[in-house]
């Protein structure tokens, strides 16, 4: 088999991963601090084409491919997870509008958003008591002549307060049950009856917002509705397998930097006269690191190239998830074992690294849901 990459591939690669080491890794601790969303530095990834790296050039995006792409979000999670996850959000959310949309709302919001990157696109599926549970939303959509009404409240929305446009889900057969009778909707952020609830004070990942969404009479012309009306759970599904691979590229490139801080340290630091890279259960510990990590990077790559192939990909994405997401999580903590009191301190980047990695293993499906999904698919093909 042929892992290398191609000339493109690389080239996009190390030009992200120039990107992130100088305009995004210096400020990352402050963002961190701070909260601050990174506006400048998104729209600069607009002009790079990293907001719609699957989306066809007639639509404003630079068509690279997953396997760019997962590449791209790896490197820029390398610098700050915050980023990464502004970036795969959006990224979802155009491909979202590629697959689904008709021609009219693809020609009004794709260009919107990769182009100026002035607005992000924002996922809001998740709801106050429906997380696993997608099918168990209360959000609903009544018609009202040419217009839809959304009622309901959405949570834990990435930057819903910098989205041009939102795409949400909402129970439009309003006696259905489960995942039947849900649709899709586009919700332009100065929607009327949109109102932008309390700004979550989280533990990692700080510099990308994370908001309730609240739906109060909110209207919306009939148009914006995406796809076949009470199809809308499919719509969520789909949108989900690429999601997760955005994510396992994210947790892998949180892995691969707190790897990296754990290496210089072991070696600048000296114990008993020695650098404690010199000790055995120093280098197994980075032994064990390097190896999930690249047994990680590898899930990854696959399923990657599988959506780029036109394979089916669910399981893959699931396996390439759970598995990068709990290994970042298992390296972040061994990084800051080996940094010793150090690393639980602000002022060594694996305190960090360890609070960006925590939340992979939730959103995005939590690990218990991929081996829901990983297990169904085992099941399914025998």
């Amino acid at each position: 088999m042929d892992f290398e990459l191609n000339e493109s591939q690389t080239m996009i690669r190390d030009m992200v991963r120039d990107f992130a080491r100088n305009e995004l890794a210096p400020k990352a601790k402050d963002r961190d601090l701070t909260g601050a969303f990174p506006v400048e530095e998104i729209k600069a990834m607009a002009g790079l084409g990293l907001l719609g790296m699957s989306i066809p050039e007639e639509y404003g995006g630079s068509n690279v491919g997953p396997v760019a792409y997962s590449l791209s979000v790896t490197e820029i999670a390398k610098a700050d997870a915050s980023v990464a996850v502004i970036m795969s959000v959006t990224n979802m959310v155009n491909e979202i509008l590629l697959k689904f949309g008709n021609e009219e709302q693809k020609k009004r919001w794709i260009p919107f958003i990769v182009e100026k990157g002035n607005d992000t696109g924002a996922f809001a599926l998740t709801e106050p008591g429906s997380g696993s549970d997608a099918g168990s939303m209360k959000t609903t959509a009544s018609r009202d002549g040419d217009y839809w009404i959304l009622d309901g409240v959405k949570q834990f929305i990435s930057h819903a307060d910098h989205s041009g446009v939102l795409i949400t889900w909402a129970r439009s057969e309003l006696d259905s049950k489960g995942p039947k009778g849900v649709s899709t909707f586009l919700v332009p952020q100065n929607a009327p009856g949109l109102i932008l609830g309390k700004k979550e004070d989280k533990m990692g990942q700080r510099g990308s917002s994370t908001l309730e969404v609240v739906f109060d009479g909110c209207r919306i012309p009939r148009e914006n509705l995406m796809y076949e009306e009470g199809r809308g759970f499919a719509v969520a599904m789909a949108a989900l397998n690429g999601g997760r691979i955005g994510i396992a590229s994210l947790a892998l490139g949180v892995g691969l930097a707190a790897l990296e801080a754990a290496r210089d340290y072991a070696l600048e630091r000296k114990q008993f006269g020695h650098p404690i890279g010199d000790f055995q259960a120093i280098q197994w510990k980075l032994a064990d690191m390097a190896t999930e990590l690249d047994a990680a990077r590898l899930l990854v790559l696959r399923a990657a190239w599988l959506k780029e192939n036109g394979y089916p990909y669910t399981k893959e994405a699931s396996m390439a998830k759970v598995f990068a997401s709990e290994t970042a999580n298992r390296v972040c903590a061994e990084a800051i074992q080996i940094h010793g009191g150090y690393g639980y301190c602000r002022d060594y980047p694996v305190e960090r690294y360890a609070r960006d990695a925590r939340v992979t293993t939730i959103y995005e499906g939590s690990s218990e849901v991929q081996r829901i999904v990983i297990a169904r698919e085992i099941l399914g093909r025998a």
